[in-house]
Formats: structure tokens, C-alpha cells, sequence
């Protein structure tokens, strides 16, 4: 009895599985809560903008009170005194004032806020990035649980059909219509397929754990691609305004073109260290000071508050060549981040190319392994039909059955790949969203 045991298997995971199955959008919510990647890049991002709030403070009016109290001993002979002397006693000084200090002139000052300023944008381009990015790493993981559900009922399938075809050559063999070859034959490839079905379990089982890493909770059952897949090209249908659109809104690039320009205000910065500055301050206090004496009563002064207007200038001379040093080392520093938005635009620029053709190719490639898949189908029915006629060998068997297994995992591979591609284009485009996750969502089953 011939068992189409690979397309039974196929039609049942078409179906969902019994109760509620969890879909993308699912997957994407639970990750956004609980994903510690993206929390990370968030808490950078509010980490790096306080540098802005503290640039910003060294130019507002600082405000500082001080106390103090001091006690000076004193006497007529201080080598010859003793602890009975009348003329030994203590003068004490107590002080009390506030002060106001504000900066009037200081270009580094200025400068600094303008690199915090472009280091805070150039973190929000990051979150934004990993925002992103997280779109794609959530269909990457949930479609890896996909593709590792259908290579594990191609396993199952496939050993099934070994299993079925060892125990007819064995059958065969028993009456004598065959030779033990084919029983060696479909016993190796049935130990081969045992042995594949449980790596296949192994593969599933870690992809499970690549989403739970992401979403924060254990896998269960996933909703499907649907069979009828739209295979849309790209659009528009040219790889340059694909590039185009990519150095304008990807967010690596606007992350390390931010980062430029954290660099030139700190060039700034540095140069202006051999500028002179201009601070101004206002002091009110007093300060009352009184004498003490063993003999004596205590005598007390009480002072009077004044208040001290000051305006100085600070002109920087030489300091040992550490202000030219610091510039060196900006221009060096600037001239890396230059160097890191140009690696970061060629690799945006081969992404886009690259996923654009992978989109174009993945479409052609779907197409080709579904016909694949009809093909291997049929030839294997032929093959056991042959088979039991004496028109076909067991090799001959066990070879259909290797190569439909084989074009059953290209087909849901490459299916899953164009569905991934597509995100990633739009990713690397910078024009990537939850609508495209939704969409993505509503492909499933």
C-alpha cells in the first residue's frame, strides 16, 4: 500500500493547531515590553541626554553658602605660658556668606552643549535604530520556529517513508522478489533519517529559546504562513531610489552624521581653551570674631553683613601643550567618526542592493520550489509504482524520496527568506514600521 505519507503530513500543518495559536503581532508586543536589547538602548539614549541638562548648567548662575568657624590661640609668651596664666586666651572667627557665580564668557562652555546636544540626537537615531531593527529580529526569530516546525515534519515524514520503504524491501527480500542490497540500502537511509529527525527537534527546540530570548516567554504554538504567499516585487522597481531613500532616512546614518558633528563641536571646544573667560560674582556675608580669656568675661564683637561685586578675567598663558593636545585629539576623534559614517553608508548602501535583489530572487525562487515540490511529489508516486512492477530499483525510491524531502525544506526556506527579505529592505530604507509587521501578520494562519 502506497502511503503519500510527505503530502499528508504537509496538508496537516497547513491546518492550525487546536485553541489559540500566537501570530507575529503576539510575538512583537510581548518583545516590546521585554525585550532587554531594546531596553538598553533606551536607557543609553536617556543616559546620554542629561549630558545636555549638565552642559547646560555650567552656564546658569551657580549658587554656593559656606559656614566657618575658626579658634586662634593667644598669649603674652607663648614659650613661658602655663595653663594658670591670665593672660592666655583664644580669639574666635565665625563667618557666614553666599555666593553667586556667573559665567560671562566662555566659548568652550557654549561648545560642549552643542556636542551634548549632538551626541543626545545621535543616541535618539540609535534607539530609533534598534526600534527598528526590532521589527526584523522578531519576524527573524518567529519565522525561525517556522522553519524549524517544517523541517521537523519533513524529518518525520521522511523517516516514515524510509521506515515504509526498509519494511517493503525487507518484505521483498523474505520472498525471495528482491536482493539484500535493497534492504542494506533502506535500512541505512531509514538509521539516516532517524538520526535527522532528532537534530531536526534539537534546531526547533533552540529556535524556540532565539524568540523566548527576545519576548521574555516561553514558545507556543505559532500561526502559519499561508499557502497563497502575494510574491510582490519591490516598489518602485529601481535599486537606486532604493539607495536614495536609504542615505536619507536609515538611522544608522543619521546616528554617525550626529556623531560628526559631537565631534566638530568638540574640536571647538578645545580650541577655545586658549581663550581667555569671563566670570563675574556677587558675594554677601559677614564674618564676627571674639575674645575669650580664663580671667575674663567674654568679650563679643558682632560684624556686619557686606556685600563683594566681582568681575574677573582669566587669560590661559601656557599649560604644559595640554590644550593643543586636547585638539590634536578631537581633530583624531572627528576624523574617526568620519570615517565610521562612511563605513556605515557603504554598508547601508550594499544592504539595500542586496536585499532588493534578494526580494527580486526570492520571488523567482518561491516559484521555482513550489514547482519543485509538485514535481518531486509526483515523481515519487512513479518511482513506487515502478517500484512494484519491477520497473524501478529501492535506490531509485530512496533517491525520490531524499529529493522531495529536499524540495519540501527549499520551498518553506525560501518562502520564510522572502517574507524576511522584504522587512529588511525596508529597514535598511529606513522606512520600516509596525504597519509592515501587521502586514506580515496578516499573511499568517
Amino acid at each position: 500500500m502506497r502511503l503519500k505519507l510527505l503530502t499528508l503530513a504537509l496538508a496537516l500543518s497547513a491546518f492550525p493547531l487546536a485553541g489559540h495559536s500566537e501570530d507575529l503581532l503576539d510575538a512583537y508586543r510581548e518583545a516590546r515590553a521585554n525585550d532587554p536589547v531594546l531596553s538598553q538602548a533606551e536607557a543609553t539614549r536617556l543616559a546620554t541626554g542629561e549630558g545636555v541638562a549638565q552642559a547646560r548648567a555650567l552656564m546658569l548662575p551657580q549658587i554656593n553658602g559656606s559656614y566657618g568657624l575658626q579658634q586662634q590661640s593667644t598669649g603674652s609668651n607663648i614659650a613661658n605660658t602655663t595653663v594658670n596664666n591670665p593672660d592666655l586666651g583664644h580669639t574666635r572667627t565665625r563667618s557666614l556668606s553666599a555666593t553667586l557665580n556667573q559665567t560671562v564668557l566662555d566659548l568652550s562652555q557654549w561648545a560642549n552643549l552643542a556636542a551634548a546636544r549632538s551626541a543626545a540626537r545621535s543616541q535618539d537615531a540609535t534607539y530609533d535604530a534598534a526600534a527598528q531593527n526590532l521589527y526584523v529580529r522578531v519576524t527573524t526569530a518567529y519565522f525561525g520556529v517556522l522553519t524549524s516546525q517544517d523541517a521537523l515534519i519533513f524529518a518525520k515524514a521522511s523517516e516514515d517513508s524510509f521506515k515504509q520503504a526498509y519494511d517493503q524491501a525487507d518484505q521483498r527480500f523474505k520472498v525471495g522478489l528482491s536482493a539484500v542490497t535493497d534492504v542494506y540500502q533502506a535500512k541505512s537511509e531509514y538509521e539516516l533519517a532517524k538520526a535527522q529527525t532528532v537534530a531536526a527537534q534539537n534546531t526547533l527546540n533552540d529556535a524556540k529559546e532565539a524568540l523566548t530570548q527576545i519576548t521574555g516567554k516561553p514558545v507556543g504554538d505559532l500561526k502559519k504562513l499561508r499557502e497563497d504567499l502575494p510574491l510582490t516585487p519591490p516598489n518602485p522597481a529601481d535599486p537606486d531610489a532604493w539607495v536614495q531613500a536609504a542615505l536619507q532616512s536609515n538611522a544608522s546614518i543619521h546616528a554617525s552624521q550626529y556623531n560628526v558633528q559631537a565631534a566638530e563641536h568638540d574640536i571647538d571646544a578645545a580650541r577655545a581653551g586658549h581663550l581667555p573667560t569671563i566670570n563675574a560674582s556677587v558675594t554677601r556675608g559677614k564674618s564676627t570674631s571674639w575674645f575669650e580669656q580664663a580671667s575674663a568675661a567674654q568679650i563679643r564683637g558682632n560684624g556686619q553683613y557686606g556685600t563683594t561685586v566681582g568681575l574677573s578675567v582669566n587669560v590661559p598663558i601656557f599649560s604644559g601643550g595640554a590644550t593643543q593636545s586636547r585638539v590634536r585629539q578631537s581633530i583624531y576623534q572627528r576624523d574617526e567618526a568620519q570615517d565610521s559614517l562612511e563605513s556605515t553608508r557603504r554598508q547601508v548602501v550594499r544592504d539595500t542592493l542586496n536585499f532588493y535583489r534578494s526580494v527580486a530572487a526570492g520571488i523567482s525562487q518561491v516559484e521555482a520550489n513550489k514547482a519543485s515540490v509538485d514535481s518531486g511529489q509526483k515523481a515519487l508516486e512513479a518511482t513506487r509504482a515502478g517500484f512494484d512492477v519491477g520497473t524501478q530499483t529501492m535506490l531509485n525510491v530512496l533517491n525520490a524520496i531524499q529529493t522531495l524531502t529536499q524540495a519540501e525544506s527549499s520551498y518553506s526556506q525560501s518562502r520564510h527568506q522572502l517574507v524576511l527579505d522584504q522587512l529588511q529592505l525596508k529597514q535598511s530604507a529606513g522606512s520600516i514600521d509596525v504597519k509592515d509587521v501587521e502586514m506580515v501578520n496578516s499573511m499568517l494562519q
